[in-house]
């Protein structure tokens, strides 16, 4: 080996050395001044309210790296006492532990010569969050707001400028709890989280810059599973999803396999509670947000977003009519009152729905046996789905386009247009229902009515119906042919009676087999209805319908009594007519609902 590589070698093993002695000189000298200016930085930020302790710290200063190993940020209760005795306590209290955190290249000289923290990275492992919020008034949004000092103004004294790469949180837990106004407690609880968060900036100008979110480029968030009890008027639900992602930057949300369903099957349901209230079940495969505000989200609990989407699921309802309902008079709360009542602004510029089913199934109280009515595959969007003044202002309808099939069959499209700042709820919709096969419904009608269509082909509806609070206007078209009607044996007397009779009174002389009918006369349905007050918006909307259908059957009041009359007259030629009649005018009155004259 040549003498120039002695000397060059040895002059880089000097240097190594030197350096190493360097290092572990400051890390030993400074590792005090470190500690001093961390406690100083968490004190004066926080107002003294919480400390941080820790088992080890190290460092190495020429790689700028520092460890701190379980290390804990926790709130003096002393000091938290006195401050809610000066009505200066937060809302919120934290309990921080964290296993290790690791800070990596921060830049020493920065720090010495311009108060200056840079820092490339920073790993936290195994972190432990308890997120504690109890109610004080003085906070209240409601009460003369009190100016809050910014991240920039708590750290000021001990740096100018704060700049951080990049955090990643690994396999974090939160938990959350509540203490309310009404000092009802709640809480949930979070497992093996991880969190992103890219490009922290802290000074005199971060806080107004508009593309970042509290100091922040973008968070991103992974949550793994969620599942938490809910206790409402109605039974015991809980709602469950199956993994949450949440990018800032991009401004989305997405929750995939979420889910709001009781804890109980359905006859266990209503077994315990005893009474007639609707069992709801949702299931959605994909619910997203985009462009959703997160600033308005967490300051003030507003929804605001360009779009929603909620992706193949079902919506299922069930009521059981062997329990008692207790009547609700139900003014005032169709799906756009609901809306505007909420107590926090949502903004949703657009929503769509893809492929979700929406079933309703009803118990018969009389026979003891189940039916539903399902819309299959519904799709379409709603749009200006928001209860916010100011938008309302130069918007103020709310309006739906959806599909479906019906009976998983016809193909059935409505539009639907709500008047948000009606006083009186006025809304109006309209529709078509293509070809199908009338006997389709015999889901519905045979378990609760007792009744099948033995044959009828639907060639097409189309309505139009606009109404209030209080009452409903419009037009129905029924084209249809080849209608006819066989009502079964009741399964409660306990055996099986021929019915042709009340069926062939039916068929030949109250409802017309074809509209037009056998006169080629076309019968259009004049809907004018009083709304019942106890009945919903949907029961009150099918209500309408089912009007319309009475009329462009056939069955006005005149041919019901004319019916009436020849069923009268039939009765001595027929074995048990009176009894058949009865049967038949307690079907009609099941069947069509009609009000007392």
């Amino acid at each position: 080996m040549k003498p120039i590589w002695k000397w060059i070698i040895g002059t880089l093993t000097l240097l190594v050395i030197a350096l190493a002695g360097i290092s572990w000189y400051l890390s030993r000298n400074w590792k005090p001044l470190v500690e001093e200016q961390l406690q100083e930085l968490i004190k004066s930020s926080t107002d003294s309210l919480y400390m941080l302790t820790y088992d080890e710290l190290d460092m190495a200063i020429a790689l700028g790296n520092l460890t701190l190993k379980n290390a804990v940020l926790r709130a003096d209760t002393l000091v938290y006492a006195h401050m809610e005795s000066a009505e200066t306590a937060p809302d919120n209290l934290y309990d921080i532990e964290v296993k290790e955190l690791k800070v990596k290249r921060f830049g020493i000289l920065d720090i010495l010569r311009n108060r200056t923290l840079n820092i490339q990275s920073i790993a936290l492992t195994d972190p432990r969050i308890k997120l504690a919020t109890k109610y004080h008034a003085y906070n209240d949004t409601l009460s003369t707001p009190k100016p809050k000092k910014s991240l920039y103004e708590s750290v000021k004294n001990v740096f100018h400028a704060i700049h951080i790469g990049q955090v990643d949180i690994e396999n974090a837990a939160f938990h959350y709890s509540k203490v309310g106004k009404d000092k009802q407690q709640t809480a949930f609880g979070l497992d093996s989280l991880r969190i992103q968060i890219a490009d922290i900036q802290v000074d005199e100008n971060s806080h107004t810059d508009t593309t970042r979110l509290y100091y922040t480029k973008r968070i991103e968030a992974f949550v793994p599973g969620f599942k938490h009890p809910l206790s409402t008027p109605s039974g015991d639900y809980t709602a469950n999803f199956e993994a949450l992602q949440v990018n800032t930057e991009a401004q989305t949300v997405l929750l995939t396999r979420a889910s709001y369903k009781p804890t109980l099957e359905k006859a266990a349901f209503y077994k315990k509670y005893r009474k007639n209230f609707t069992r709801t079940d949702l299931y959605f495969d994909t619910l997203y947000l985009e462009k959703l505000d997160f600033k308005k989200l967490i300051e003030k609990q507003q929804t605001v977003a360009q779009r929603a989407y909620a992706k193949n699921g079902h919506v299922k309802l069930y009521g059981d009519k062997r329990f008692p309902k207790q009547p609700v008079n139900q003014i005032g709360r169709a799906p756009h009152q609901n809306l505007m009542r909420a107590k926090n602004i949502i903004h949703i510029d657009s929503v769509f729905v893809q492929q979700v089913d929406v079933v309703y199934g009803e118990m018969s109280q009389k026979y003891a046996r189940e039916g539903e009515i399902s819309f299959n595959r519904v799709t379409g969007s709603l749009t200006n789905v928001t209860n916010d003044s100011l938008a309302l202002a130069k918007n103020q309808y709310m309006q739906a386009n959806l599909s479906a099939h019906i009976m998983n069959k016809g193909q059935l499209r409505t539009q639907f247009r709500f008047d948000m700042l009606s006083k009186n709820g006025a809304h109006s919709y309209n529709g078509t229902l293509g070809r199908m096969n009338a006997s389709e419904f015999n889901r519905i009608l045979f378990p609760l009515l007792n009744v099948e269509i033995a044959s009828g082909n639907i060639r097409g509806i189309r309505f139009n119906v606009s109404g209030t609070d209080y009452r409903s206007r419009g037009d129905f078209r029924f084209d249809y042919d080849n209608l006819k009607i066989s009502i079964k044996a009741d399964p409660n007397e306990g055996k099986s009676r021929s019915l042709k009779i009340v069926s062939f009174l039916v068929n030949q002389i109250i409802i017309n087999d074809s509209n037009p009918d056998a006169n080629e006369k076309y019968h259009t349905g004049k809907i004018d209805r009083r709304r019942v007050p106890e009945h919903t918006f949907f029961k009150n909307l099918w209500e309408n319908l089912l009007e319309g259908i009475k009329q462009t059957a056939g069955i006005s009041k005149e041919r019901e009594q004319k019916w009436k009359e020849r069923a009268e007259v039939t009765k001595n030629a027929v074995e048990a007519t009176k009894e058949t009649s009865h049967k038949t005018k307690g079907f009609f009155r099941g069947l069509f609902k009609k009000e007392k004259e």
